[in-house]
């Protein structure tokens, strides 16, 4: 049920504990991968928020000296994503109207105060927000997080055109990075798996 079709982008998060919030949601909707850009603010998963979420995720930093954002952007478009950027203006389209079998898609979310950089809106190619009826401005971060994904997750899988589950290779690779990460020492385990059953070939 996990799936790479959609991924979420965090830009620049400030609060440890908002990024962390959304790596929980994203594990719960099966959201695989999850890009993390570090522009000014490093960002380290708050295990009591987290709940342990982040052992079960692929996350990707983009912390380079510079133009983090624009990395991670390219690196996107080169596995065929549209940059999805959300923000509560007033020309985006809706949740509801999200045309979620257009492709691939990667849903970013921005800063806490200003919201998505400049170099997100100039680069993404569809915008998006959740309708709103009160007087605030936006959601936090990880209630934002956790609307988008919840509908556009059930919506995805209601579609029965669109190819969002894993294919056997990926899943394969997934089961074995997390056996990786829950066995202690597992470099070792592996290091004499290798040496065995070169040994038995050579016989």
């Amino acid at each position: 049920m996990r799936t790479k079709y959609l991924t979420v982008v965090l830009e620049d998060i400030f609060q440890p504990q908002n990024a962390s919030a959304v790596l929980r949601t994203c594990d719960c909707f099966g959201v695989q991968d999850v890009h993390i850009i570090e522009n000014r603010n490093q960002f380290d998963v708050d295990p009591e928020v987290a709940m342990g979420a982040s052992k079960w995720l692929s996350l990707t930093k983009y912390n380079a000296p510079e133009n983090n954002t624009r990395n991670a952007i390219r690196a996107l478009k080169a596995q065929n994503y549209r940059i999805v950027a959300t923000t509560p203006h007033l020309n985006d389209q809706e949740l509801h109207d999200f045309d979620i079998a257009g492709g691939k898609t990667a849903l970013v979310f921005g800063s806490e105060l200003p919201g998505v950089s400049k170099v997100i809106l100039d680069e993404a190619d569809e915008f998006l927000k959740i309708p709103m009826y009160g007087f605030t401005e936006s959601f936090n971060i990880s209630v934002s997080a956790a609307i988008t994904l919840h509908h556009l997750s059930l919506r995805m899988r209601q579609d029965k055109q669109i190819n969002w589950q894993l294919s056997e290779t990926e899943k394969n690779e997934l089961k074995l990075e997390w056996a990786r990460r829950t066995i202690k020492r597992s470099e070792l385990i592996e290091q004499r798996f290798m040496e065995e059953n070169e040994a038995q070939n050579g016989c």
